[in-house]
């Protein structure tokens, strides 16, 4: 049967054998257990959330600007173009949640 060697501190193995025992199983048992119910870091979720999060920062400097618009001409804005605004923002975080919910 092929061996497989893993580099560890005292303190691991010594925590590892101790689970072990407390599981009753073998070291080997309770690696193999451990690898086959591990689950691998999805590189592309990452990159997926990464660019959600660029996306989304984007909505947050559209609504500060917007934000600052509206404070910047409270007497002459008009309501209608505020929530306008705040529409499409709002359009837009749903176009993100929704394809970040479909991957």
């Amino acid at each position: 049967m092929p061996r497989l060697e893993v580099r560890c501190t005292d303190d691991e193995l010594a925590r590892w054998k101790a689970k072990a025992e407390q599981a009753g199983l073998s070291l080997s048992e309770l690696v193999r257990s451990s690898l086959e119910k591990s689950k691998l870091p999805d590189k592309q979720r990452q990159r997926d959330l990464s660019a959600a999060a660029r996306e989304i920062a984007k909505i947050g400097n559209n609504l500060n600007q917007a934000a600052r618009w509206a404070n910047t001409y409270k007497k002459s804005a008009e309501a209608v173009q505020i929530i306008s605004h705040l529409v499409a923002i709002e359009s837009e975080v749903e176009r993100v949640y929704k394809s970040l919910s479909e991957r």
